[in-house]
């Protein structure tokens, strides 16, 4: 709680003032500060803050242990937004206790709190990268290679399977399904033990960087009928794009798919305050895309549709509305 109170007098001092009684204090629970989410949510507290004259609102950004973590907090009453993956979102919104995600891990939440989708932020994709001495080309090409699909009960290891499962292959259709962990497959692919490695992660990413300038590693787009069946079938997958340039060796654009960052909140929050949280971001959202890496390619349209699978926000719905995005 120290460190809480700290942290808020420190917004209030660099804010260039004491506190205001009108304003209301909003928590954002994010991640580990390690990861995208948080400052991911970081820049839009900034942003929430830089507007408050407007709406009275105070924005307090909060380290967390995740999307489970979030949702917890957020149906306890800890947190009054939380940051949650797409698949994280959808399954909370389920109302047979216990269904399961694509990671096989009970998404069970408490029904006394209706949860309500606000926007979605960065994709998280499905990324191939193939030795430059293979012949990867596409998805299919992985048939017969060395593969690193990540170690059991990894989040890594669980899209894999995702995947393969919707290619209608065993793991006997690949040369070898390596279990190797993330900080271990950058020197197994540029040291020839493995021909490609398959991850869900956000761009740029230093995994990826690394095995890209070490020995010109490739990304290969990850589409198909496979992929299309997954995207018709999940909600919470959206197709995504690695920009081209991002690494050395990729100058062209990949297509892909995957998961999405989204904010969330309860049904009761006053629709004022979703409002204003709404409104700060996009009509900043120029300034927003430059606060982390992650967010350079965000466009609104898909920030309103993809990977919310939740019901909108009475006022994220009206804000929408307004620019004529619903």
């Amino acid at each position: 709680m120290r460190g809480l109170f700290l942290f808020v007098l420190f917004l209030g001092l660099a804010a260039g003032g004491g506190a205001r009684g009108a304003e209301r204090l909003v928590v954002v629970g994010t991640a580990p500060v390690a990861g995208v989410y948080y400052p991911a949510g970081g820049a839009l507290c900034r942003l929430v803050n830089q507007a408050r004259q407007d709406h009275g609102l105070r924005c307090l950004v909060e380290s967390t242990a995740g999307s489970e973590d979030n949702l917890r907090r957020l149906r306890a009453g800890e947190l009054d937004f939380a940051l949650l993956q797409s698949d994280w979102q959808y399954y909370a919104g389920q109302s047979a206790a216990g269904a399961k995600s694509t990671e096989g891990e009970a998404k069970k939440g408490e029904a006394n709190v209706t949860l309500r989708a606000v926007l979605s932020l960065h994709a998280q994709p499905f990324t191939l990268l193939a030795s430059p001495e293979s012949d990867i080309a596409k998805l299919e090409d992985l048939k017969g290679k060395r593969v690193n699909l990540g170690p059991a009960g990894s989040v890594q290891r669980a899209a894999g399977e995702v995947l393969v499962e919707a290619l209608g292959w065993e793991k006997t259709d690949f040369a070898e399904v390596a279990q190797m962990a993330a900080g271990e497959q950058v020197e197994a692919l540029c040291g020839g033990r493995i021909d490609a490695f398959l991850m869900p992660i956000s761009h740029p990413n230093g995994l990826i960087g690394a095995a890209t300038d070490r020995c010109r590693a490739r990304l290969i787009p990850v589409e198909g009928q496979a992929v299309d069946l997954l995207l018709a079938t999940w909600p919470f997958y959206s197709r995504a794009v690695i920009a081209g340039g991002t690494y050395l060796a990729n100058p062209g654009s990949v297509r892909t798919f995957g998961l999405r960052a989204t904010l969330v909140t309860s049904e009761k929050m006053p629709e004022e305050t979703v409002y204003g949280i709404v409104k700060s971001l996009f009509e900043q959202i120029d300034t927003f895309r430059t606060q982390h890496p992650a967010l350079a390619g965000l466009e609104p349209p898909d920030m309103v549709s993809q990977g919310n699978s939740l019901e909108l926000h009475e006022g994220a719905l009206r804000y929408y509305r307004e620019r004529g995005w619903k």
